[in-house]
């Protein structure tokens, strides 16, 4: 007999065939996570909402549909978790936030009926940090990295991330404005994929700062994530930021070879302000690549320092912007975290917004050398892994010191430049590195073929956390 708690830790895409051979039913899938969630949830609190009987009924709907011969694709009947800050209909939108805990979605948002088509199980909203910051509103517990309790899960999709991590769900959708679906992947050992700038509807998604949101899945490996990713993508006609170029094929993509595939590298912005044992974990990943086929091409990487300052007065301003319903009128509901950030959005001048916006298009631009000479970048998600819980309070206020942890990851949204993460060795303490790739405009396939191969040929994705 199937250890069905167990299986709850498995890739989707090793799962899904035995729902499509009739070997194991939806139904049954979603009861052993559901019991899952029951008995993890108190302790890591990765979900705000969970949708048992609506989960349920999905199942079965999946299951009646499969034993009739229909299959809407690699992932139906598969059980999934939505971040908190994108709507799912009849339940509530609360961006983790007091100002929005009586707000009830009237409708999917776009990348949810997406989902759904695609044949997913709606398992329930996961946990975030206040409208997709930095900190946690008051009242509401922090999420708990599955693999070290002392340890940050990360933000702002934290809930996702942990979900993932500790089989609460196969997959998870995340939103990345300066790094929030990479560094809880990273922190928590999954995959994550944030694709290019508008590849992905925004629409029904509660926006940070729009210019830099993205929508993208994590999961257990690089197959689950690439069939996410083609059920979400396309152009969308509710928002028209959306990109209109054909959406990806990832899936199709996964059994390509790497030979001939150049990878950048730039030893300088890998180490740089780097943890020694980061950087060497990228390193190893890199040697790998080559022994897959690859070519190792030195790049240079423009400098970010400056563009990270850029973005904390894009992503503060345009957040800003965004709560104008709320703010200054319902400031005393905000927790002390987001509450700082819009403050120090308020001080912002017109003229730095609009250098920083002019820098972000330069930046941007000297990037896009680097791929005339490279297909994909290699570099780490983040700095430094596995940052203790202390370092991230839930009360953390926002200044301009706290943007040089985002040297990895907030360069890549001014950019809109798809990016995928991955686990890329294990430390002596039990977590996990994470490789970060990054490819051209629209590329996210080759991402999916250059982690998939590196993923088969490692093997890091199946160190599941205890418990």
């Amino acid at each position: 007999m199937r250890d069905l708690d167990r299986l709850c830790l498995a890739p989707a895409f090793e799962v899904a065939p035995l729902l499509r051979r009739r070997e194991l039913s939806s139904e049954e899938l979603v009861r052993a996570l559901l019991a899952r969630v029951e008995r993890l949830n108190p302790r890591l609190f990765a979900y705000l909402t969970l949708l048992p009987e609506s989960a349920l009924a999905e199942a079965r709907r999946a299951d009646a549909e499969l034993a009739r011969g229909e299959v809407r694709g690699p992932l139906h009947g598969i059980p999934i978790g939505i971040k908190d800050l994108i709507d799912v209909a009849g339940v509530v939108t609360s961006c983790g936030s007091r100002i929005l805990a009586r707000n009830e979605a009237k409708q999917d948002a776009t990348v949810v009926r997406r989902l759904r088509d695609a044949g997913c199980v709606i398992a329930g909203k996961l946990h975030l940090t206040e409208f997709a910051m930095m900190g946690y509103a008051d009242g509401l517990p922090m999420p708990v990295n599955p693999r070290c309790a002392t340890r940050s899960p990360m933000g702002s999709s934290s809930g996702s991330g942990v979900a993932v991590a500790a089989g609460l769900c196969f997959g998870a959708l995340g939103t990345d404005t300066g790094g929030s679906i990479r560094g809880p992947s990273a922190a928590n050992g999954v995959v994550g994929l944030k694709p290019t700038w508008g590849r992905v509807s925004r629409h029904g998604v509660f926006p940070l700062a729009p210019s830099l949101d993205h929508v993208g899945p994590m999961s257990r490996s690089v197959a689950d994530a690439a069939a996410m990713l083609d059920a979400m993508a396309g152009f969308d006609p509710l928002d028209p930021t959306s990109l209109r170029e054909p959406s990806p094929n990832c899936v199709a993509a996964l059994s390509a070879e790497l030979r001939g595939l150049r990878v950048g590298f730039d030893e300088s912005y890998v180490t740089t302000n780097t943890a020694p044992d980061t950087a060497r974990a990228c390193l190893e990943a890199v040697a790998a690549l080559r022994a897959l086929g690859a070519e190792i091409v030195p790049v240079e990487v423009p400098a970010v320092d400056e563009l990270i300052a850029c973005w904390a007065t894009i992503c503060a301003s345009e957040a800003l912007a965004a709560h104008a319903e709320f703010w200054p009128s319902r400031s005393g509901e905000y927790g002390e975290s987001f509450r700082s950030i819009l403050e120090f959005a308020e001080k912002i001048p017109v003229a730095e917004f609009a250098r920083a916006h002019a820098l972000r298009l330069e930046w941007s631009g000297r990037l896009r050398s680097v791929f005339e000479r490279a297909d994909v970048l290699a570099c780490p998600s983040g700095p430094v892994e596995a940052l203790p819980v202390e370092l991230l309070p839930r009360d953390v206020r926002f200044t301009e010191n706290t943007a040089p942890f985002m040297r990895f990851t907030a360069p890549f949204d001014m950019s809109g430049s798809p990016t995928l993460s991955l686990p890329c060795g294990r430390s002596q303490e039990g977590w996990l590195y994470s490789l970060q790739l990054v490819g051209r405009h629209c590329e996210e396939a080759l991402l999916c073929r250059t982690g998939h191969a590196y993923e088969r040929a490692t093997g890091w994705h199946r160190l599941h956390p205890a418990g």
